[in-house]
Formats: C-alpha cells, sequence, structure tokens
C-alpha cells in the first residue's frame, strides 16, 4: 500500500502528536522508479497547514536518494525540532514522473507528554 499525489507531484503530510517530541531522523521509502520523491522539506508546529503555506521557509531541506528499502536515514537539526507538537512533510518534487508514490514514513526521535 502507498499514497499517492493525484494532479502533480506534490505530497504534503500533516502529522499532529499527542505529546512533544524531539524528531532526529527521518525515513523515507518509495519505489526504484520516477515517483520516488526527491526533495522533503520539514516545518515545525503549523497545525492545518496547506499547500498555499509552502512558500515559507521549511526548518530543514533534504535531497532524497531513491530507496526502496528504507536503509536511508536523514538525520534532523535536533534543536530546531525538539517540542515539536506537529509536524508538516512537504515533497514538491519526484524523480520525474507525473506523481510521488510514498510506501513508508519513519520517524525516529523521543516522545514526553
Amino acid at each position: 500500500q502507498f499514497v499517492e499525489s493525484d494532479d502533480d507531484e506534490e505530497l504534503l503530510f500533516n502529522i499532529p502528536f499527542t505529546g512533544s517530541v524531539k524528531l532526529k531522523g527521518v525515513i523515507v521509502v518509495g519505489e526504484e522508479d520516477g515517483t520516488h520523491p526527491a526533495e522533503m522539506r520539514l516545518f515545525r508546529n503549523i497545525p492545518h497547514m496547506s499547500f498555499d503555506d509552502t512558500a515559507k521557509e521549511p526548518e530543514q531541506t533534504f535531497s532524497l536518494s531513491q530507496d526502496p528499502l528504507g536503509e536511508l536515514e536523514y538525520p534532523t537539526k535536533i534543536a530546531r525540532f525538539s517540542n515539536l507538537y506537529h509536524l508538516s512533510m512537504h515533497f514538491p518534487k519526484n524523480f520525474g514522473a507525473e506523481t510521488t508514490k510514498i510506501f513508508y514514513i519513519g520517524l525516529k526521535g523521543e516522545w514526553t507528554e
């Protein structure tokens, strides 16, 4: 199973947390083809973020490699991702396909109430 963008290659995920999170790393799994996301932009504490909000400067941007097995972990700048209660993940482009597919997103960190 996977999530696939509909009109273009952009995808946006809003992830609320039930406590305070210190995010240390992210794993993104896609197929080894043009549908794999090529870039990931992370935003902190913007509930109900929309595509209109993606023009803002992200907390951190990553150039992604095709990773169908989930072997790559992208480390975050921990100081920017402490006291996180909402994470928005924007995938603005892929490796050339019309749509983007993501099979798995892994978040590594610490949670406190």
